[in-house]
């Protein structure tokens, strides 16, 4: 017989952390028209490493216009696809990227199409994304939960996975993957696909304001007492 061990206590603390994030930055939901195809936010987020989202959604549109489908823009010269992400942080790299996994998707699939993955498990549609070149965990839930696809995934950049190390919720060295497994059975089970991606824009905008990468600003910070670090910090001053 195996013994139940109780609700897992980080739910609560994220609870109660969405509020008072909700609280500090106001709601922030995406309109529907901002709900993209899976095959759009792959390209997004493949482009998209150390660069704005507003940038890089320009880059994926513009690309898409220029080239006037996905499967155009796997078999285009790498240097003339250089030249399109100049917007973006690592041109060079984005274009490798880019080309290499949509050229691996039109192989295993015969064109740009990702509809077979509404058909799978979201865990299973994860892996299946991850063998694509230059697709991590981080890029595989967002195609998974930031698109029509609405599964409950959570995305991890570099501001939210610190969060969660800062206030002690998943290990505090922990990379994308670790972190995603560590977290994921403590998110509320009441929270639907469109909480989650709300979820990960209020962390996102918390990494950006207080609890940067250096000097974070723990005594502003909405979430203080509900963060490891920042009740430590508190105690030293």
């Amino acid at each position: 017989m195996q013994l139940s061990l109780g609700p897992d206590p980080r739910t609560e603390t994220l609870q109660r952390l969405q509020a008072l994030l909700v609280q500090r930055f106001g709601r922030i939901e995406r309109a529907a028209a901002e709900w993209r195809l899976p095959e759009w936010v792959l390209v997004q987020g493949v482009i998209g490493a150390r660069t704005k989202s507003e940038v890089s959604n320009e880059a994926t549109e513009r690309i898409r216009s220029r080239y006037g489908s996905w499967e155009a823009v796997a078999d285009a010269p790498l240097d003339e696809l250089q030249a399109e992400l100049v917007t973006q942080t690592y041109p060079n790299i984005a274009a490798e990227r880019l080309k290499a996994s949509l050229t691996a998707l039109v192989r295993l699939r015969g064109s740009v199409d990702l509809s077979h993955l509404a058909e799978m498990e979201t865990g299973e549609a994860m892996r299946w994304l991850e063998q694509l070149p230059g697709i991590g965990r981080k890029i595989a839930a967002g195609v998974m939960n930031a698109s029509t696809l609405d599964r409950r995934a959570i995305v991890l950049d570099s501001h939210h996975a610190r969060i969660l190390q800062r206030m002690g919720l998943v290990p505090p060295k922990a990379n994308t993957d670790r972190a995603f497994d560590a977290i994921m059975p403590a998110m509320p089970q009441d929270w639907s696909a469109a909480d989650f991606d709300e979820h990960h824009l209020l962390m996102k905008k918390l990494g950006q304001t207080w609890c940067r990468p250096s000097a974070p600003d723990c005594e502003s910070c909405p979430a203080q007492s509900l963060c490891v670090t920042g009740t430590k910090r508190a105690a030293t001053r």
